[in-house]
C-alpha cells in the first residue's frame, strides 16, 4: 500500500521487512494486549466457510497513486470491491477519497478504506480514519514499514484496533506482510489470547504462489498476492491499469456477506 509521500514496497514480500528500517522497535518482547476489552457488544466476525480451494479475484486496493480511467470498465472486468486509502496519522487525508467513494458505490461498488498507521496514538489515528471514512464502511488498519518517519508499535496497533471496535462494535481488518510476523515473533507471540490484532481478520500480503500467515489466525480473509508487477497473474484491471489485486477466500456470495456484516456500524 501507499504511503502519503510516495508508493512504497509492500511489508508481502519475502526478501525484507520494512518493520526495523526506521530505527523505532516496531514491537518489544514485552508487548501484549493491554487495553481492556471494548464494554460494548462486538459483532462475530463471520467465518469464512467457501468450499476447500474456492477463492473469488474480485477486490482491489488503490490510493491516489493509482489512477481510474473507467468505473464501467472497472466494473465490467468483474470487480466487486474496492479498498482504499482513506487516512495517514493523525491528518492526512488522501485526496482522492470521497470523490473516488462516490463514484464507485454510484456503479455499486462495494467500498472500504484503510489507513496507514504510523508511529503516534493509536486511538487518535482510529478517531481520524473514521471522521473521514465512517462507522459504516468496511475499516482496514494497514501496518507497515513507513519510510517517511517511525513505524507504528505493536502497541498502537491494539490501541488502533481496540479503539475502532469500541466504536463500532467490531473490529477492523487488519494488513500486513513480513511486518506483523516480525512484530509477533520479537514480542514473542504466539497465541490468540496474547494480543487483540487477532480478533482483526487478516488481509496477508504476500507475492508467493501461496500465502503464509502467522499462527494466531486460523485463515486469511483477502490475501494481497500481487503489487501489479511481483506476484501471479494478473496484474491489471481494465480501468485502472497495474494495481494491487487481492483474493478473498470465499465465493462472491460470502464475499458480499462479509462485506456488509463488517461495514454496519453498531
Amino acid at each position: 500500500m501507499a504511503s502519503r509521500t510516495g508508493r512504497t514496497r509492500r511489508t508481502g514480500r519475502t526478501t525484507a521487512s520494512r518493520s526495523g528500517t526506521t530505527g523505532r522497535g516496531s514491537g518489544s518482547a514485552s508487548s501484549t494486549t493491554t487495553a481492556a476489552a471494548p464494554t460494548r457488544a462486538l459483532a462475530a466476525q463471520p467465518a469464512v466457510a467457501a468450499a476447500p480451494g474456492v477463492t473469488s479475484n474480485v477486490v482491489i486496493d488503490l490510493s491516489h497513486h493509482n489512477q481510474i480511467s473507467s468505473v464501467a470498465k472497472l466494473t465490467a472486468a468483474g470487480i466487486k470491491g474496492v479498498i482504499h486509502k482513506a487516512t495517514q496519522g493523525t491528518g492526512f487525508v488522501d485526496p482522492t477519497f470521497v470523490d473516488r467513494r462516490k463514484q464507485l458505490k454510484d456503479a455499486g461498488v462495494l467500498l472500504g478504506a484503510y489507513h496507514f498507521g504510523i508511529a503516534g496514538e493509536g486511538s487518535a489515528q482510529a478517531d481520524h480514519l473514521l471522521d473521514v471514512a465512517g462507522e459504516d464502511t468496511l475499516l482496514v488498519l494497514d501496518l507497515e514499514g513507513n519510510p517517511q518517519g517511525f513505524d507504528m508499535a505493536l502497541e498502537e496497533a491494539e490501541e488502533f484496533v481496540h479503539h475502532i471496535a469500541a466504536r463500532t462494535g467490531h473490529f477492523p481488518g487488519l494488513y500486513s506482510g513480513h511486518t506483523i510476523k516480525e512484530m509477533l515473533s520479537n514480542a514473542g507471540i504466539r497465541d490468540p489470547n496474547q494480543t487483540v490484532l487477532s480478533q482483526c481478520w487478516l488481509w496477508i500480503a504476500q507475492y508467493g504462489p501461496k500465502p503464509l500467515i502467522p499462527v494466531i489466525w486460523p485463515k486469511w480473509t483477502l490475501w494481497q498476492y500481487t503489487d501489479g508487477a511481483a506476484g501471479p497473474e494478473p496484474h491489471t484491471v481494465d480501468g485502472v491499469g497495474r494495481c494491487d489485486r487481492d483474493r478473498f477466500n470465499g465465493s462472491e456470495e460470502e464475499l458480499l456477506a462479509f462485506w456488509e456484516s463488517n461495514s454496519s456500524g453498531s
